[in-house]
């Protein structure tokens, strides 16, 4: 099993049977509210009729179509109707299966336009510590999280490095929304550049918001300085906006609600609100353009996947987005979360915590770690709420929450009780 501790699940396995709206339900008929939208991904809710339909009728109608050489008229409609959500420029679509998928396909993509463009010496790629960028092994290689890393230490990527990750607990803990410390964190980029040399460096990938580590919120100015450096030296942005895309954050993308434009965007997730394994690459026009017109003939990019815009993953996309334009869901969490953030910092002097942070609809409540076992106590609070009827996430000693769009202040109340009674009963 996936990122599962096998031999514990199995000693006490907690098992989901069905799922509808913001519940799932255990074979022995016990719901449990779900306050992590899945794995950030349910953003719409549970077992949406209109996506149900929409992949049986595309299942009758056409179950698979080769994208090499070939291609079914909906994954260009379904192109189209990504791009719309996608900031101004960021209208070229490549589709892939799942997050780390689209991650691996933007940093080609990064190293194919230099290339492009005659500067291939630019291959040097830079993450983030403590950064999630899927379990590639591009992924991992940019990605800043050692347990991910070490095993596979000796095949990662050689022309790597990191930026320091933002947390700074000792000066912004309990922010409200972004910290107010912290811009100087994308200074670095700066001695990074000068230690390399820019004209080796191909792109800059970060998280807007880092979810999988543990919710950190970028400092006010961080992200502004990101993007004005890697403008000057001639590097690519990328955002991973795997979990921030879609809603999260009370906008169709992190980079409309920072109003920070990338070069190549990756998405996932809420994409197809994870009824059907779905990614996609957004990539500006340019950085298209410059690929394609380095090849005057035959395949322009030699990367892609079985499947593609496979036709069932097209048919839930376009379903999904549609709910999310006619519900107006991304308003809907815009005007839900001052409710979100206040209940979340009422946690703030609850036991054992020692920060709560949030922005939009996603807050992480992070524990003192036990001196003997850390990450032991947020895992016992994880188990505990589910045996309680809440389904939160955890990473270390952090809690997260990030619930589907569609939920009321009633279900955040009790999201965020559920968790402070349950931080009473453990040591």
């Amino acid at each position: 099993m996936p990122f599962t501790a096998n031999r514990q699940f199995k000693e006490q396995p907690r098992l989901l049977a069905k799922a509808k709206g913001m519940h799932y339900t255990t074979p022995d008929g016990k719901q449990v509210l779900d306050g992590t939208a899945g794995l950030w991904c349910v953003n719409a809710g549970h077992g949406r009729q209109e996506i149900v339909d929409a992949i049986s009728r595309q299942a009758a109608e056409l179950d698979y179509a080769p994208s090499f050489q070939l291609g079914h008229s909906d994954s260009f409609t379904a192109a189209t109707a990504v791009a719309r959500m996608m900031p101004a420029g960021m209208d070229r679509i490549f589709f892939t299966n799942s997050g780390s998928e689209s991650v691996d396909t933007a940093l080609k993509i990064a190293l194919a336009y230099h290339r492009a463009r005659g500067e291939g010496q630019r291959t040097r790629l830079i993450g983030r510590e403590r950064g999630y960028h899927g379990v590639g092994f591009g992924g991992i290689s940019v990605g800043g999280i050692s347990t991910n890393r070490k095993t596979f230490s000796g095949a990662l990527l050689p022309a790597v490095d990191h930026l320091p990750h933002t947390h700074d607990v000792s000066r912004n803990a309990h922010s409200r929304g972004q910290p107010v410390h912290g811009e100087n964190f994308a200074d670095d980029l700066e001695r990074i550049i000068a230690l390399h040399d820019a004209s080796t460096i191909a792109a800059v990938i970060v998280e807007p918001l880092a979810g999988s580590t543990g919710v950190l919120v970028p400092p006010k100015g961080y992200l502004e300085k990101l993007r004005a450096i890697t403008e000057k030296h001639g590097i690519l942005l990328i955002f991973d906006e795997v979990i921030t895309a879609f809603g999260r954050l009370g906008a169709a993308t992190a980079s409309e609600y920072f109003g920070i434009t990338p070069d190549i965007m990756a998405l996932a997730k809420g994409i197809s609100n994870a009824s059907v394994p779905a990614g996609a690459v957004a990539v500006r026009r340019n950085v298209h353009d410059s690929i394609l017109a380095a090849s005057e003939n035959g395949i322009e990019f030699f990367h892609g996947y079985t499947y593609s815009a496979h036709p069932l993953a097209t048919a839930a996309i376009m379903a999904t987005l549609d709910i999310y334009e006619r519900d107006q869901l991304f308003q809907r969490a815009r005007n839900l979360s001052p409710a979100f953030e206040d209940a979340a910092h009422q946690l703030a002097d609850a036991r054992h915590v020692i920060d709560v942070r949030n922005l939009g609809l996603v807050a992480g409540i992070e524990l003192a770690p036990r001196p003997d076992a850390p990450g032991a106590r947020a895992a016992e609070v994880f188990r505990k709420c589910f045996d309680q009827g809440v389904m939160v996430r955890y990473t270390g000693d952090i809690i997260a929450v990030s619930p589907p769009l569609i939920i009321e202040e009633a279900q955040i109340s009790e999201i965020f009780k559920k968790i402070g009674d349950v931080l009473k009963t453990v040591e």
